[in-house]
């Protein structure tokens, strides 16, 4: 039997998905509470880690494939280092510019709302999606190295 007890199956088929949700309000809302995309990347990556855990590593790669998981990673650098370089165009020239919040927001009342920060949203976005891939890809890869241990038939026929 791949895996864990049948326990800690259930229960962390019952988890996965709040711990999903969770991670995902922590992106979305890591402008205005403690949180953002590095933490909730690591979150999200955590509820497919989980399942890699008490499953198995092929259980997990059928809800987070990794071509899909190397995609994610380079998409979130590469929307990040866009949105980066469109605060030159749209600002000041300053690498980083919050142009959505200084041209577009700022005669609106959006004080504490999800908008209201401008850009650092979409930024939390794309680094909880970059963290979230690269830190799946680098358990997957050690669980990849990991030597495979004899199975308790293997060792009673050695004996």
């Amino acid at each position: 039997m791949k895996g864990m007890t049948v326990i800690v199956k259930t229960i962390s088929s019952w988890v996965k998905i709040l711990i999903f949700i969770f991670g995902i309000y922590i992106i979305l809302f890591g402008h205005l509470s403690p949180g953002g995309g590095f933490p909730g990347g690591v979150i999200l990556a955590s509820s497919f880690i989980l399942l890699m855990l008490a499953f198995s590593r092929q259980e997990a790669e059928k809800y987070f494939p990794l071509s899909v998981a190397s995609k994610f990673d380079c998409i979130g650098a590469l929307l990040f280092i866009l949105l980066a370089l469109m605060g030159l165009g749209f600002g000041i020239n300053a690498f980083f510019w919050n142009f959505l919040q200084q041209e577009y927001l700022a005669a609106h009342e959006t004080v504490l709302k999800l908008i209201s920060a401008g850009s650092i949203p979409l930024y939390n976005i794309f680094i909880g999606l970059k963290v979230c891939a690269s830190l799946f890809l680098v358990i997957v890869v050690l669980s990849m190295t990991r030597p495979e241990l004899p199975s308790e038939q293997e060792q009673h026929l050695e004996e």
